[in-house]
């Protein structure tokens, strides 16, 4: 079952905090994408902070930045086998 994003928040050092519509939440660590290819768009000041969820369930920061919410949801559960 695919799971949907209901909320993020950015953080610093690249980070978000995000919940699932299945209760599951936690901190995902971005920091190696940022100013790799279209990522270096969160070099801008306040880009990084402008992510939204899109219809389509994935997180956005432009028509050309955007990362899917299965992968994210995936590195959560990595986190917290982790933890």
């Amino acid at each position: 079952m695919m799971r949907r994003p209901v909320s993020v928040e950015p953080l610093t050092n690249y980070r978000l905090r995000l919940r699932y519509d299945d209760g599951r939440t936690g901190v995902v660590d971005l920091s190696d994408l940022a100013g790799q290819g279209v990522f270096a768009l969160w070099n801008e000041a306040g880009a990084f902070e402008r992510v939204r969820i899109a219809s389509h369930r994935a997180l956005v920061w432009s028509d050309e930045v955007e990362l899917c919410a299965d992968a994210l949801y995936a590195a959560l559960q990595k986190e917290m086998v982790h933890a």
